[in-house]
């Protein structure tokens, strides 16, 4: 094997690396619900102990009056004082940021 062959098989390599990476952001360009979820917990924990959380696995659309953009939709139950809040939170899918929040 000379180096010309050597150098041909790296750059394929390369190539192939580079086409699969953004075939597969196309095909999943959401971020992962749990990491969102995890993200938005150490969030809240920030305050207070988390009692208990949950979210949606499945991307549905937000619209706020000018865009329309898929989110995912969760919750958070948390003790204060004795007495427990609810939140309920939409989190953009692509980007992970609340984009809406409601105490429950």
């Amino acid at each position: 094997m000379n180096l010309r062959d050597f150098m041909l098989g790296v750059t394929t390599g390369l190539a192939a690396a580079v086409i699969i990476k953004e075939a597969s952001e196309r095909i999943q360009p959401y971020m992962n619900p749990n990491q969102i979820l995890e993200n938005i917990k150490d969030e809240f924990r920030k305050e207070s102990p988390i009692e208990g959380s949950w979210i949606y696995m499945k991307p549905e659309n937000f619209t706020n009056g000018i865009t329309t953009i898929p989110v995912y939709r969760g919750g958070i139950s948390r003790v204060i004082d004795g007495e427990t809040e609810n939140f309920e939170f939409a989190a953009d899918a692509r980007s992970g940021v609340i984009v809406e929040l409601k105490k429950a």
